[in-house]
């Protein structure tokens, strides 16, 4: 069938026609400028949440939300203009739909919504791991799941080198592979190599560092809590505390293989989570970090493990599997990755084992004494199923 082209002039048009066209083109330039947009808790409670987003020319930093069908509409904003937007709008309300658009005058976003974590009933959690080598994956049971927060166990990007994505794009295009779920669900990311490999890794260890052990890129893009190359946050209506730490390939530590912060029991950050758990009260605390926990046990010589034990669980995505392990002392470790066919590096001490795309969904239930972890795949189905009691409570 021959195909027909079609011309037409401006005069052509009826003048009621060529303003509406005009209309409709600006309306598409001016939400074309916003081009992506995530939140992220920056406090360590859920009383806040950062709307970021990108535009592809400075721009005004505004938001305007509502806290609720029918409440009146409060705006926030920075002064001067940038590319890159983080504003922090306070949640008060629990279990709240707000309401939001970004940008301003002929650059506002559509409006989009997130719902504001329960203070009672049930609190949905989901963890993925590996996310930077699984483009183009179903999240679907996922979405169905209608997780209030989501997490992850490291390594979201697959480099800051790519040629078709280079240092803050590839968080850009992280974003990108699921804009729905971004910018209506709170997401706490970890560290892992991948997020900060900012040269080709190679054979053996180069002249010039291959990852910025700084995480530049990551802490300019996500606007996280505490350091942000570690954080915590805590939901004290369920009683839970999340814990991120920086360990990833500590095998590689003082070389220019180096990714992570220092991890020996003189180290800044080790002295901090030693600190923390000190002090920590919640009655489930969850320690995330990108690292294998035998090959940290054998550095350390059980260092770590004498403070992970006084939490809840571990949960790392150092292999590219689904795996759940009983440690000394029934502290329970978790490998999630959205990524399922690697190679099985079983755990010694591991009690179910499945190489399959998964991810965590942990369920609390406010005033309960258990919680549960269920590992599931990505056709929705539960794999695995363990039930956790409160620190402190009779097991």
């Amino acid at each position: 069938m021959a195909h027909r082209h079609f011309c037409f002039s401006a005069s052509s048009i009826p003048k009621a026609a060529l303003f509406t066209l005009v209309l409709v083109g600006l309306k598409g330039m001016a939400q074309a400028q916003v081009e992506r947009t995530w939140l992220t808790p920056q406090t360590h409670t859920p009383d806040a949440v950062v709307v970021s987003w990108q535009t592809a020319t400075p721009t005004e930093s505004v938001i305007r939300y509502k806290a609720g069908e029918g409440a009146t509409q409060e705006e926030a904003r920075l002064p001067g203009t940038r590319t890159l937007h983080h504003v922090e709008i306070p949640v008060k309300k629990p279990d709240t739909a707000y309401s939001y658009t970004v940008g301003t005058g002929s650059q506002v976003s559509q409006e989009a919504r997130f719902q504001s974590l329960p203070a009672q009933g049930e609190l949905r959690v989901a963890i993925v791991g590996d996310w930077g080598y699984t483009p183009g994956r179903d999240l679907s049971a996922l979405k169905n799941d209608k997780v209030h927060l989501l997490l992850t166990a490291g390594d979201n990007v697959p480099s800051l080198h790519e040629a078709a994505a280079p240092g803050l794009k590839a968080f850009g295009a992280l974003i990108d592979q699921q804009p729905d779920l971004f910018r209506s669900t709170p997401f706490l990311p970890i560290l892992g190599n991948h997020d900060r490999e900012v040269r080709p890794r190679g054979p053996k260890p180069p002249a010039e560092p291959v990852y910025d052990v700084e995480a530049t890129a990551y802490r300019e893009f996500f606007a996280l809590p505490g350091e942000e190359w570690r954080w915590h946050f805590d939901i004290p209506a369920f009683d839970v505390r999340f814990v991120a730490l920086d360990l990833n390939h500590i095998s590689d530590f003082g070389t220019t293989w180096q990714t992570c912060h220092a991890w020996d029991e003189s180290s800044d950050q080790f002295q901090w989570y030693k600190k923390l758990m000190a002090e920590t009260i919640s009655g489930y605390v969850f320690t995330l970090n990108n690292e294998r926990q035998s090959s940290l046990a054998g550095k350390t010589k059980g260092l770590w493990h004498e403070q992970f034990r006084k939490g809840s669980a571990l949960v790392t995505g150092f292999g590219y599997f689904a795996e759940r392990a009983e440690l000394e002392g029934g502290l329970p470790y978790f490998n999630t990755c959205l990524k399922g066919d690697g190679s099985p590096y079983k755990d010694a001490r591991s009690a179910f084992f499945a190489s399959q795309d998964n991810y965590l969904l942990l369920t609390f239930t406010a005033g309960s004494d258990k919680m549960k972890v269920q590992i599931k795949n990505l056709k929705g189905e539960v794999l695995d199923t363990r039930e956790i009691t409160k620190r402190g409570m009779a097991k």
